[in-house]
């Protein structure tokens, strides 16, 4: 189903259709992408959603001789991805459910994108189409069975290495009991965040990754090295708040450990995707 090779160099039908695309898409999605953006602004958890477009940007770039060398050939198969992501954003629409309606965006996008230049250019933009997905917040139903669990492991470990160091405290649920305060583990400590970050940030890196085997690697290394490291944080604050009080659970100790703990992960994120990356 594919129609034939137009010339290599961009022509005007081309550049016609895919403007005419774009604000179609952006008419489609305006009230979407809004919300989208009001998410990363008002959202810790996927305040990076602001970035992963710029970088997407930054791999079509960097692609862009080996895209103009690939022939410009219309696919009627990517209508059947547009019907397709069209029918996701109506099932969203009717069901109130956001994650579905901004799902589909990208792929009427990629559907679009296949038809108007085919697959072997939409091939070459497939990564920077999807990496687009970890710019979208999970459903609260996912996002809140990763983080009770989460926030128990953090909480018991954590309070397994206080006693193992000597410290006076015990543990009820994701409750932190020690002798001059009590220690919450809430859910912005449940390591979700550094989790989703990690995730983008590795999935970028992965793209530098030659073999499949060790991209998939690198990004599996992302769960044990977030739930680590916020152990790690956790331990920490229980430390601070043991010695300093409440003041060091809540201020600025707090969010100083939290940026030092972020900034571990990526060190290990990066020695992760170095010993990769000769492979």
């Amino acid at each position: 189903m594919e129609a034939k090779a137009k010339a290599l160099t961009p022509q005007r039908e081309i550049l016609a259709g895919l403007s005419l695309f774009g604000l179609a898409l952006l008419y489609l999605y305006f009230p979407v992408l809004k919300g989208l953006v009001w998410d990363w602004w008002h959202d810790p958890n996927y305040s990076h959603g602001f970035l992963l477009p710029l970088f997407s940007a930054y791999f079509v770039w960097i692609n862009r001789e080996k895209l103009a060398q690939l022939p410009v050939k219309t696919s009627f198969w990517g209508l059947f991805i547009v019907l397709g992501g069209l029918i996701l954003f109506l099932l969203g629409w009717v069901a109130g459910e956001q994650f579905t309606q901004r799902f589909s965006f990208l792929v009427v996008l990629y559907g679009g994108l296949v038809f108007l230049l085919g697959w072997p250019i939409a091939k070459k933009l497939a990564f920077s189409v999807w990496i687009l997905v970890l710019a979208i917040p999970i459903p609260y139903v996912i996002y809140n069975s990763l983080t009770f669990p989460l926030k128990l492991f953090a909480s018991k470990v954590a309070t397994e290495l206080l006693q193992f160091f000597g410290f006076s405290v015990y543990r009820d649920g994701n409750i932190i009991v020690l002798p001059n305060m009590v220690l919450e583990v809430i859910d912005a400590c449940s390591g979700i965040r550094s989790l989703i970050s990690l995730l983008a940030i590795t999935s970028i890196l992965a793209y530098f990754v030659s073999k499949t085997i060790w991209k998939i690697v690198l990004l599996l290394s992302t769960i044990p090295i977030a739930i680590g490291v916020n152990v790690l944080r956790v331990f920490i604050t229980g430390v601070l708040a043991y010695h300093f009080g409440p003041k060091a659970a809540h201020g600025f100790f707090h969010t100083f450990s939290g940026l030092v703990v972020f900034g571990l992960s990526i060190v290990l994120v990066l020695t992760v995707h170095k010993l990769v990356a000769k492979r």
